[in-house]
């Protein structure tokens, strides 16, 4: 089977982002997008993902780079996929973090939407970004790798006093990466395309 990997590339007049995404990796990772708590979630969801990823950000950490990491990756990943031959298409995953559980589906379907709803709107401000840079980015990287996703969190606080939105989003980043992991694995029953188009645009 070929390489499933690709650069990580966009330049803009604000940013500069370069790295490399291996599909078919070891979770390996070495990351640098100017936020400490994004590394953190990429690194997560590169090791339980088993994707090897380098990237590094340059530029305008007040305007929309979050949303430009999020377009180079998605953008790398449909590369990486090429006409998705023989993969599975479909991953679903649940991952618990303390008080939060987290639900991340994705369809490689070529019709990329992203839904995300969470059964608490109270969050708590312990992260360098804000709850909807991260929704920013996962937008942006469904769009432009062209895959439905759909993230459900659930909260159930019991012992805990608040909601740690850390928590929300590590479980949330672990999960995406499992789901990813499941529908990028290649079905050997497959012979073709897994869709009855026959094309995954």
């Amino acid at each position: 089977m070929a390489k499933r990997t690709a650069p990580i590339e966009r330049k803009t007049n604000e940013v500069d982002i370069s790295g490399k995404l291996n599909i078919d990796g070891q979770g390996k990772s070495k990351i640098n997008t100017g936020f400490k708590s994004l590394n953190h979630m990429l690194e997560l969801f590169a090791f339980h993902g088993l994707f090897d990823l380098e990237l590094q950000a340059k530029g305008d950490l007040e305007h929309h780079i979050v949303e430009d990491i999020g377009i180079a990756l998605g953008g790398a990943l449909k590369r990486a996929l090429g006409d998705a031959v023989g993969i599975k298409r479909y991953g679903n995953s649940f991952v618990p973090m303390d008080e939060v559980l987290a639900n991340v589906v994705v369809d490689i379907s070529g019709r990329p939407e992203m839904i995300f709803s969470a059964s608490s709107d109270v969050w708590s401000e312990d992260l360098d970004l804000k709850p909807d840079d991260f929704k920013t980015f996962l937008k942006s990287f469904a769009e432009h790798a062209k895959i439905t996703l759909n993230v459900s969190t659930k909260v159930s606080l019991g012992n805990f006093t608040r909601l740690d939105t850390h928590h929300v989003f590590e479980a949330v980043f672990k999960a995406l990466g499992i789901a990813l992991d499941q529908a990028t694995q290649i079905d050997p029953r497959r012979k073709g395309i897994p869709s009855t188009k026959g094309v995954i645009d």
